[in-house]
């Protein structure tokens, strides 16, 4: 097993510094192209066929990364903090400590090399300001990315983000993913990916996208309109549901009447429910069906 790093601050340097011409190719081919089969597996094209088009850049800006175009002389104390060797040190630690967790259980890491890399965040996002300057992506197993804007908080929290994400790139190389996933077993994704950060970095380095919810909202107004929607299927349907009204609207999807990330932090309370109740290992539950997990938690509805 092996886990490798694709190191972002000399190829943000070389987009700082090229023409606004060259600043998109830089992105493509030096940083983006190493995960081309993460991309694959969305139908992203490193380039688009025609100018304009769909393409990684198009798509990294929708995730709330920062797009080449934007990068100037004014990112380059960012860029020198991607530099920290101490920064990608975290990093590594935390994604080999995350996959030998699971391969001391006796649980098969199915996939052998792992790539990451550390991204600027887009500070205009909606998912930057929502996230407090930091999230991850690690859907496609063998390969993860880190989302950031540089600073003391940011570079705290990022370790355990990434442990969230090592979480999910596991539970998919045992479990299939499907596009008409629901909304119950989308939440339980989430559960058990922020459970497992927790287990490995404390419940003071739970991400905003829990921490933000207010566990009396979340009982008394959230889970309610959580329940009615639990079979909701297709990320379409359950954006809203997951990710809360705002980033919604962002993507045109319809709103529900819910806050921030609100589906991320009834799952993760609805996963230490199951681990409560059962005594199950949180990285054995990692790679169970959903629908063992959501056989004995009916009672979470009624706490």
């Amino acid at each position: 097993m092996q886990v490798k790093p694709i190191y972002s601050a000399e190829i943000y340097e070389k987009i700082i510094t090229a023409s606004e011409d060259k600043k998109a190719d830089i992105f493509r081919y030096e940083l983006m192209q190493p995960f081309e089969k993460k991309w694959d597996c969305y139908h992203v094209p490193i380039k688009a066929k025609t100018p304009g088009g769909y393409d990684v850049v198009m798509a990294s800006e929708m995730l709330g990364i920062l797009p080449p175009r934007l990068m100037d002389c004014s990112w380059k104390d960012a860029v020198e903090s991607l530099r920290d060797p101490r920064l990608w040190d975290a990093c590594q630690h935390s994604l080999e400590r995350s996959l030998k967790a699971f391969s001391d259980k006796g649980i098969a890491i199915i996939v052998e090399e792992y790539l990451y890399t550390i991204l600027l965040a887009n500070p205009d996002s909606i998912y930057t300001k929502l996230s407090d300057g930091y999230t991850g992506d690690g859907g496609i197993p063998g390969y993860i990315f880190a989302i950031m804007l540089p600073n003391a908080f940011t570079m705290k929290r990022l370790p355990a983000a990434l442990a969230h994400e090592a979480n999910h790139n596991v539970r998919f190389q045992h479990i299939k993913w499907s596009n008409d996933i629901t909304l119950a077993e989308m939440m339980i994704v989430e559960g058990l990916a922020e459970n497992f950060a927790v287990s490995l970095y404390g419940e003071e380095n739970l991400g905003p996208w829990v921490s933000k919810l207010d566990r009396e909202e979340l009982e008394e107004y959230v889970k309610p309109i959580i329940k009615e929607g639990l079979n909701v299927q297709g990320l379409d349907n359950i954006t809203a549901y997951l990710y809360g009204d705002d980033i919604a609207r962002q993507q045109g999807y319809s709103p529900v009447g819910l806050p921030y990330c609100a589906g991320y932090a009834c799952g993760y309370y609805m996963i230490k429910h199951y681990l409560e109740k059962t005594g199950e290992d949180i990285c054995r539950a990692t790679i169970k069906p959903a629908q063992e997990i959501l056989s004995v938690i009916d009672d979470f509805w009624s706490e």
